[in-house]
């Protein structure tokens, strides 16, 4: 049996200065899993559109503005440091069920759909896509992110918190996000899609789309973290490894 040759990601969307002056640059009208990494590769990402003006399919997005943590630029509020301490963290011990609470329709601007959930689902059995879970001490999953790792690149997906047992804990989970990111010092670049004020608290900023897509080729020939190796850890206690808290 043959195999398949890879999709050039140009072939399907061309080149970055043939792009429409917006964010959605395509449409396709089901969603194709073949096409997620190479887009990820172009510099960009999937996003289901149930209510478009051509029905409904799938958005293909590279923000103008493209959201960014740059290295060193995470936001450790006290706060936030002291919300650490109360968690553990651990690495694809739970994959499914971080996507399940990402995916929750009773969350607002909720867009993770079954197609959507099956592509990511068989990512992460290839070892792309990572999740990071934040525990409480009973041992109750309160909440957790996951997202795309190709090289040095690291596409935040979603994150979600459980209300009523930890509303940091997606933030805790981002805090050792970064530490796994820039423990060997290889600079990597972590995309969050948008800077939402949620996010900017965070510090996340926005650079343009030309900047985005320069940094991304210098990032995706680096090495992806050891994921293997966090993932065998034992579970971390997230305080004791955050990064410097800022005095406030």
């Amino acid at each position: 049996m043959g195999m398949t040759a890879p999709i050039d990601a140009d072939e399907v969307f061309g080149p970055p200065d043939s792009w429409p002056h917006s964010d959605l640059i395509a449409f396709t009208p089901s969603f194709d899993p073949a096409l997620v990494l190479p887009a990820y590769r172009a510099g960009v990402f999937p996003m289901p559109l149930p209510d478009s003006f051509f029905g409904p399919g799938v958005g293909w997005w590279s923000p103008l503005a493209r959201g960014i943590i740059p290295p060193g630029g995470l936001r450790v509020t006290r706060s936030l440091r002291q919300a650490c301490r109360r968690y553990t963290v651990t690495v694809n011990r739970a994959f499914d069920r971080v996507l399940m609470g990402c995916a929750d329709p009773q969350r607002p601007g909720g867009w993770i759909d079954a197609a959507t959930m099956r592509a990511y689902r068989r990512l992460h059995e290839q070892g792309t896509v990572v999740s990071i879970e934040t525990w409480a001490s009973d041992g109750t999953l309160a909440g957790g992110l996951y997202g795309v790792s190709i090289g040095g690149l690291f596409a935040g997906e979603s994150m979600f918190h459980r209300p009523d047992v930890g509303r940091d804990a997606s933030k805790v989970a981002l805090v050792h996000l970064v530490r796994w990111l820039e423990a060997d010092g290889v600079p990597r670049l972590l995309d969050v899609q948008w800077r939402t004020s949620h996010l900017g608290s965070l510090g996340a900023v926005e650079i343009s789309r030309r900047a985005y897509l320069g940094a991304l080729g210098r990032a995706l020939p680096r090495p992806a973290p050891d994921w293997a190796r966090a993932a065998a850890a034992p579970p971390v206690v997230a305080g004791t490894t955050a990064p410097e808290e800022e005095t406030r």
